[in-house]
């Protein structure tokens, strides 16, 4: 099942490459904002649980479809931008086995 996972993942950060390639951004654009997302990690700062509210804020896939649609939309390329990155790290981060979090702490994952 973990293949499975990995290999649909995969298919999913392939599409956000593909729909990043729609947009009038250079390259270097993914390349520099695609770990951006990690920045949410400093929420543990504040404790486990408002970390896990943060990193699973920045993490999770709806908000991330739901920005795309919305720039999509109001036709807003910076928006779509930033739900291409925040869709494609959540797929490459549960390629590498990393999920969202559970309030224990940062090594507690589904």
């Amino acid at each position: 099942m973990n293949k499975i996972i990995k290999l649909e993942e995969t298919a999913l950060f392939a599409l956000g490459v593909y729909l990043f390639s729609l947009l009038s951004f250079e390259w270097w654009w993914f390349l520099v904002l695609i770990l951006g997302p990690d920045v949410s990690m400093l929420g543990y700062i504040l404790g486990s649980k408002s970390g896990a509210f943060f990193y699973n804020v920045f993490h999770h896939k709806g908000i991330a479809v739901l920005f795309y649609i919305l720039g999509s939309y109001f036709k807003i390329e910076d928006l779509q931008l930033a739900g291409i990155i925040l869709f494609s790290h959540s797929a490459m981060d549960r390629i590498f086995g990393y999920g969202l979090k559970y309030e224990k702490g940062f090594k507690y994952t589904h």
